[in-house]
């Protein structure tokens, strides 16, 4: 799994697998943020799968998905809000990181 920093708050990756949520808690994140639609690609493990794991590891877990349709103004709010209101660090991820990274630039702009 490779994590790109972007802040001390806020970090994103690629997809992760629930076997990852252990090594998030143990890296110090208190957040996992799904941007990713489930079904998006076969065998893409489902935001549900990694919510499990994040409750089993006490490690907040939110989704929101961004899909063809794009970033919308309540994504970008919401996303603040969950920076705002982490108890760690937040790590979001989606298929290669890329719409994670573009939501948390948008959300230093609105």
């Amino acid at each position: 799994m490779q994590i790109y920093k972007l802040t001390n708050a806020c970090s994103v990756a690629a997809q992760i697998q629930p076997s990852d949520v252990e090594a998030l808690k143990q890296s110090g994140y208190g957040t996992v943020v799904c941007n990713r639609p489930d079904g998006e690609d076969f065998g893409q493990p489902t935001a549900a799968s990694i919510a499990a794991e994040c409750a089993d590891h006490g490690v907040a877990f939110h989704r929101l998905p961004i899909s063809n349709s794009g970033i919308t103004a309540e994504m970008v709010q919401e996303f603040q809000k969950i920076l705002a209101e982490s108890s760690g660090p937040v790590l979001a991820y989606c298929r290669s990181g890329q719409r994670s990274s573009v939501l948390w630039q948008y959300s230093g702009t609105l």
